[in-house]
């Protein structure tokens, strides 16, 4: 006997991709989430490319992952896809030390983060609203 399929986490129109320990801050990684939410994926994709912050080529990887769950994994069309949602999560925080005057020491964090980009195959009725 095996076990029952699990559901599925997102809807039939939909897929899902997720990055993990992104080296980043979540606020940082927030301002490029921010650009994408509710775009079509080709806009989306350009905006990346030509981004000038640093960790949108991390994000662009994991949208073109996204796109391709959309289209191998639940056979989505994706000339009509856009990103439905895309949320930034905290992750852990490195702790480290620089040593200053008088035998004290300053501390640096370095903080990882999360990204999750949902991407749903829409109609063209839906697209004109």
């Amino acid at each position: 006997m095996s076990k029952t399929k699990n559901p599925r986490r997102v809807a039939e129109n939909e897929a899902m991709a997720k990055t993990r320990m992104l080296r980043t801050s979540p606020q940082k990684l927030n301002l490029v989430a921010q650009m994408i939410r509710g775009q079509k994926v080709e806009k989306a994709l350009a905006d990346l490319e030509f981004s000038r912050k640093r960790i949108s080529t991390d994000v662009r990887k994991t949208l073109q992952s996204a796109i391709a769950n959309a289209e191998n994994n639940h056979g989505l069309d994706i000339d009509s896809l856009i990103v439905s949602e895309a949320f930034v999560g905290k992750n852990l925080v490195m702790k480290r030390f620089r040593a200053r005057a008088r035998g004290r020491g300053a501390q640096i964090l370095k903080p990882f983060s999360e990204l999750t980009i949902i991407v749903r195959e829409v109609q063209e009725t839906e697209e004109a609203a």
